[in-house]
């Protein structure tokens, strides 16, 4: 809604091929529950499309602003949620493209539409008849007859003016647009020159010794693998169902270390995909927007909009987090370090190419257990009706597959969600598999989000999109158990936006504080674990053998095997986000920051030549800048959470229609801390937590 073009580039659409009356993305969607007619939308829709609905949204933007009646909640704040929805419409088609089923020449047409969204972002926020306006309203807050929502949207409204420079100097909003068109620009090119670096590395192999230790399901894939790429022998990459069989299964050290450099060195090759000024210039540009905006850092200007509410909380939390894993991890280390050398390893340390490795097998001895046992029970088909059985039996909520609706990838899959009642509630899109045109990880997005207009609840459009194991030549998709807990995750996200029911799209779903935003993924990868409902849908793909109880009881036995180095790993990635964002930026080299870091919680020797936040695309490419804690956040809300529901019973009603009416449904209409407080009755304790991931001593 407040995304931006000047008023000189708007006010004639440069003439493009396609004619508006003819563009599919300006048209009513012809199709079920008017989805999005991907069969019909070509790249050369978009920019003509884009500039057009800017042109109605600035419209829309200026009846608003130039409004002579008095201003009030509804002709300027619900008038504002309602204007440039077709520029919502498009640019949420276009960036969801960007990231799933992207090629050179989409890359091209996003880098030429940022920054006029930017634009267009700008000359809202920095209109000063329409904040006046906006103004006049947040005013008289105290005296208007407003509901918990309605308020909500006031201050929201009226915060993102604010922290969008409405109250700059003239001089000083025009550094401000500077500054975002910038930020636009190098956040895209961060995250092409990661896809690029993951696509263009190759390990190939053509001796068969070279593939010893690796488990059939690896070897075939990179058997699939070469066959596609046109090579002989057997390919790797660094997508990670390719990447992680073979750091945990190789036997060839050497060759587990040069897989480990590629995947470690992407955008730190000095070369054309280099990320190393983009991230220099991404922090400084932050820095100085926030220092304009007069916060003291971006950080400070992130985490005034959070839970943990400023830099210090988060820092003191991260701290007290290593305090509680660091001791258990270095206890770790030393037992795996101790097996290492009992089974053949030389040297003094463990190398970071070595762990991945000697955990896998030191597992496999305590507990029996490894992918290639759990594998075949977690056929991806039926690991989706699982999860669709456990939000069944949580929210009486059903799913069924079609045919008919438009997808942007023949793999990807359409469902119809409906309520306990038989009425719709969402259309889901699932997309399972890795290519060349989609970036690495896991994400849910809304493709259209939910909203009451003139009475009518319009249903959001939601789509879950991983990375997994392929199918082959012989066998189906059958997921690692990693992969299990990210599809529970994920549709964790999914929820959020399926359930939503708000008035207004800004505060609908998923758009809640950055640190609150991941409990509805985390508390969903607990039922993984729960044996009930890991014999919903683990069924061995050739027999239909159900798991059995001695396989779940080694998954529950193992759950925090090597879980203080997991969690020390991850409390670095939040340390490392928090130095760059959190700090004046003088021009620290990345190693440097690293290395600052690794000071504190990094247990293996540093590996000259790499370098991990230039790929850290969460903060550098994605929304997650200073705010990468959240994932450590949201576990001591999700484990207090689950607790909960495994004091009543996890396939208990009562407890699942509260975390649905006060959390799912919810999205942002609340503070969040409100909300967990009337689905728990309490504060959340960071107890569960530490218990769950056997932190405490």
């Amino acid at each position: 809604m407040l995304a931006a073009l000047t008023p000189a580039a708007l006010a004639q659409p440069s003439p493009e091929k396609v004619k508006m009356s003819e563009n599919p993305l300006l048209q009513p969607f012809k199709t079920p529950h008017e989805t999005v007619p991907f069969d019909l939308v070509k790249n050369e829709h978009y920019l003509p499309a884009l500039k057009e609905a800017m042109v109605l949204g600035r419209k829309e933007i200026d009846a608003i602003a130039g409004s002579t009646t008095k201003p009030t909640f509804e002709n300027t704040i619900v008038a504002l949620e309602r204007a440039g929805e077709m520029v919502s419409r498009v640019s949420s088609v276009m960036f969801n493209l960007n990231s799933a089923e992207t090629s050179p020449d989409l890359q091209k047409i996003v880098r030429e539409a940022s920054p006029l969204l930017t634009e267009y972002g700008n000359d809202i926020t920095l209109n000063e008849k329409l904040f006046a306006r906006v103004k006049a309203v947040y005013d008289q807050r105290a005296k208007l007859k407003l509901d918990g929502e309605d308020r909500m949207l006031l201050e929201k409204t009226y915060k993102s003016f604010a922290r969008n420079g409405a109250n700059l100097s003239a001089a000083d909003k025009e550094k401000f647009r500077a500054i975002n068109k910038e930020l636009s620009q190098l956040s895209l090119q961060f995250g092409e020159n990661v896809l690029n670096e993951t696509n263009e590395y190759v390990l190939e192999i053509r001796d068969e010794k070279d593939l010893a230790g690796l488990p059939e399901f690896a070897r075939e894939a990179a058997k699939a693998t070469a066959k596609q790429k046109g090579k002989e022998g057997w390919v790797f990459t660094l997508q990670a169902p390719s990447y992680v069989p073979f750091m945990q299964y190789a036997d060839n050290r050497d060759l587990r270390k040069q897989l480990f450099l590629a995947y470690n060195s992407r955008g730190f090759h000095s070369d054309k995909n280099d990320n190393q000024q983009i991230i220099s210039k991404l922090v400084q540009l932050r820095y100085d927007r926030a220092k304009l905006l007069g916060y003291k850092t971006h950080a400070d200007f992130i985490l005034e909009e959070s839970m943990a509410g400023s830099p210090e909380k988060v820092k003191q939390f991260l701290s007290e987090l290593v305090g509680y894993a660091k001791p258990v991890a270095e206890k770790q280390l030393l037992e795996l370090t101790r097996y290492a050398k009992e089974n053949g390893f030389k040297d003094e340390k463990l190398e970071r190419w070595d762990y991945n490795y000697f955990s896998e097998k030191l597992k496999k001895e305590k507990y029996a257990l490894d992918n290639e046992i759990l594998k075949p029970y977690f056929k991806l088909e039926n690991v989706l009706e699982g999860v669709f059985t456990v939000a069944n039996k949580l929210y009486g909520i059903t799913f069924k597959e079609r045919k008919d609706i438009p997808t942007y990838n023949p793999e990807v899959k359409t469902f119809d969600v409906f309520d306990q009642d038989g009425k719709f509630l969402a259309v889901f899109y699932g997309d399972y598999f890795p290519r060349t045109g989609k970036r690495s990880g896991a994400w849910m997005n809304d493709i259209q989000g939910q909203r009451v207009v003139n009475g009518e609840n319009v249903r959001p459009h939601v789509v879950n999109v991983c990375n997994f194991t392929r199918p082959t030549e012989t066998k189906p998709s059958l997921l690692t158990f990693d992969e299990v807990t990210t599809l529970f995750h994920e549709f964790g996200h999914g929820l959020h936006g399926m359930l939503a029911n708000s008035k207004y799209e800004s505060l609908s779903g998923t758009s809640v504080y950055r640190d609150f935003v991941e409990l509805p993924s985390q508390v969903m990868e607990n039922w993984c674990y729960d044996p009930e409902a890991l014999k919903l849908f683990a069924k061995h793909y050739q027999t239909g053998e159900v798991i059995p109880n001695d396989l779940i009881e080694k998954i529950r036995a193992s759950q925090n095997f090597m879980a203080g180095i997991s969690n020390l790993t991850q409390l670095r990635y939040g340390l490392v986000d928090m130095y760059w964002h959190g700090n004046q930026p003088n021009g620290e080299k990345v190693t440097d920051v690293e290395s600052k870091v690794d000071s504190l919680v990094n247990l293996f020797p540093r590996v000259p030549g790499t370098a991990f936040s230039t790929a850290f695309s969460h903060i550098f490419a994605g929304g997650y800048s200073a705010g990468y804690y959240s994932y450590k956040w949201s576990e001591v809300l999700d484990a207090d959470a689950f607790e909960f529901f495994k004091e009543k019973g996890l396939s208990n009603r009562e407890v699942a229609d509260k975390f649905r009416k006060n959390v799912l449904e919810k999205g942002g209409t609340e503070k969040p801390m409100e909300l967990y407080k009337k689905f728990r009755g309490r504060e959340p304790s960071p107890q569960a937590m530490l218990r769950r991931s056997g932190l405490t001593m």
